[in-house]
């Protein structure tokens, strides 16, 4: 039977949810787990006082678990055989304690995506940034506290490709009593937007590297897990959202795919956007919305349409000579009593190469900033850094054109270490990592000019940058024509940042500074580079520690496209990092 767990003490209240799951229909499941994680939340409310935390504790399992999609069986990793997995329940000022045990034939890490971790790199995630991986047959317990944060963000695995399959969102709701700056919607769903892949994806991917090539884009993009009845075998894979006519409801929509940004709409009804990446915006409607890999959007959607069956659709966004699969997966917004036999209608989602609605659909993006949730834009500047994104190909004796891809920073192509890089850092760890990486290119040239295919001589190497503790910092990403133009989704760990400018072409630093947003400016911790132009982030260095940043596009994160930062510790007590975990997996 399901159940919720409140045990309570002087300090903390932990909760624990239990819930029986079969027989179920997905609908029922929808509205009575809902019912249920508010009861939960309700009930948490009449024992505990505002200034009370609560411990949430939750148990992963990963698993190997067979599934069939577009007519094709496979295994694929999961936690606690779900796909996608569980999410995660929370209330801003909680502890989230997340006991993670082994049981797949890969390594495994788990990453928190958007949870700031505050001092506490080790529950980060990233395998040989922040810790080791856990090993087949061990545990690894990430705890963490989520400060400062509510909305929507998710989890994902962190090593291979793994996060094809383990993926699953992050629910921070506000602190009790704190209402949300918007209409309280009459209830909530979430739509994480993911890849599938017929193939064992670990095997092809390992594959493609071996010849030298890229791998094969996926079969199908899906809804919740699910492509939709427009894929073959799939009527019966197809997310299911019923509503009632006249009600407000709240999508948390998530981009887990691998290589994809993604267009999403539903038919016949606008969406209102009101937070990115767990930050109140400025609302804005629109028909579509477009979200990166690794980004979340929360949207309010009216069901305010003639009472019928309505698809909801994502499909990939690409204004760059490369090949995307641009089938679309479906899920229905079904009103209440309509049966399935009426044909739903699809949405139009613009164009794939559709660069326009791109970056008029990013500049409508602001922060909220209000006195209860300020926009506290860096105005002063301490350290500058330009760093170009770059493609290029180096010598492969074995692969099959003699070469393979590599990516960089500029023209610096991220080694990964044996080691954890924070263990490095913390324990001061010679041979591991260099602090010397360059703050600006050290060749500039037309970085979105003619396509250049001649060897600029990219090298490899564990190279960081060290940041002083509490410095202001604002970086320029520079998409460049090496081999191509592209756009690329950075994401930054351990930090939120603002984004005060972007534009395509060359960044000019003489003109451009003075286009720049510092008043209202979205703060996120993913951001799309647009493609041949360049953006421009601000944030404090005020979380000491190990930070990956990375393209979010796993094939290139792969090809090296990827460096970290080491945040010093500051002169407080309070401000440095935490002490290791004592079940820290082993290197």
């Amino acid at each position: 039977m399901p159940h919720c767990l409140i045990a309570s003490s002087n300090k903390h209240t932990t909760i624990e949810v239990v819930i029986n799951r079969e027989k179920m229909t997905s609908s029922c499941w929808n509205r009575f787990f809902c019912g249920l994680v508010f009861l939960c939340f309700g009930f948490l409310g009449l024992i505990t006082s505002p200034a009370e935390a609560a411990i949430k504790k939750y148990q992963f399992d990963v698993q190997v678990k067979n599934v069939s999609r577009l007519c094709h069986a496979k295994s694929i990793v999961t936690v606690n055989g779900r796909f996608p997995g569980p999410t995660i329940y929370v209330r801003e000022g909680d502890r989230v304690v997340v006991n993670v045990t082994n049981h797949a034939q890969y390594n495994m890490s788990i990453h928190w995506h958007g949870v700031k971790q505050y001092r506490n790199g080790w529950a980060d995630g990233p395998a040989y940034i922040t810790q080791c991986p856990i090993q087949t047959g061990s545990s690894y317990t990430y705890d963490f506290n989520v400060t400062g944060q509510r909305g929507t963000l998710w989890w994902h695995a962190h090593i291979l490709w793994l996060r094809a399959t383990v993926y699953g969102a992050i629910v921070i709701m506000p602190k009790q009593g704190t209402p949300f700056p918007f209409p309280q919607p009459h209830r909530e769903a979430e739509i994480i937007l993911g890849e599938w892949w017929n193939v064992d994806v670990e095997e092809f991917v390992k594959k493609a590297n071996n010849l030298g090539l890229a791998p094969n884009t996926s079969d199908a993009h899906t809804i919740n897990g699910k492509p939709g009845p427009l894929f073959p075998c799939s009527e019966k894979h197809t997310f299911v959202m019923e509503v009632e006519q006249g009600k407000t409801y709240l999508l948390r929509i998530i981009n887990a795919a691998l290589n994809d940004e993604l267009f999403f709409a539903i038919a016949g009804h606008n969406l209102t956007v009101v937070e990115v990446d767990a930050v109140y915006t400025k609302p804005f409607t629109t028909q579509a919305i477009l979200i990166a890999p690794g980004q979340t959007t929360n949207v309010l959607v009216q069901a305010n349409q003639a009472s019928g069956r309505y698809f909801m659709a994502t499909r990939p966004f690409m204004d760059a000579p490369v090949p995307i699969d641009k089938k679309e997966a479906t899920g229905i917004f079904q009103y209440i009593g309509i049966p399935n036999t009426v044909l739903p209608s699809l949405p139009q989602l613009p164009a794939s190469n559709d660069t326009s609605f791109a970056l008029s659909y990013g500049k409508k993006l602001k922060s909220l900033n209000t006195p209860n949730f300020p926009a506290n834009v860096p105005l002063k500047v301490d350290r500058k850094l330009f760093y170009t994104i770059g493609f290029g190909k180096e010598s492969c004796p074995t692969c099959l054109n003699g070469t393979r891809f590599v990516a960089s920073l500029n023209n610096i192509s991220f080694e990964m270490p044996q080691v954890g890089l924070l263990q490095a850092h913390y324990f001061n760890l010679k041979g591991v990592f260099k602090t010397d990486f360059p703050d600006r290119p050290q060749t500039p040239f037309n970085y979105t000019g003619a396509p250049l295919t001649a060897n600029l001589g990219t090298s490899t190497g564990t190279r960081l940058s060290k940041i002083a503790f509490n410095s202001t910092v604002e970086l320029v990403l520079q998409d460049t024509n090496l081999l191509t133009v592209e756009t690329h989704p950075f994401h930054l760990h351990g930090y939120n940042f603002f984004v005060v400018g972007t534009g395509i072409g060359n960044f000019d630093p003489a003109k451009d500074p003075a286009k720049y947003n510092l008043v209202d400016p979205v703060e996120r911790n993913t951001v799309g580079v647009p493609t041949g132009g360049w953006t421009a982030i601000r944030f404090r260095a005020d979380n000491p520690g190990v930070w990956f940043m990375h393209c979010h596009l796993e094939l290139h994160t792969g090809w090296g496209l990827k460096t970290a930062f080491v945040v010093e510790d500051g002169p407080g007590s309070d401000q440095s990092v935490l002490p290791v975990p004592k079940d820290l997996p082993p290197c």
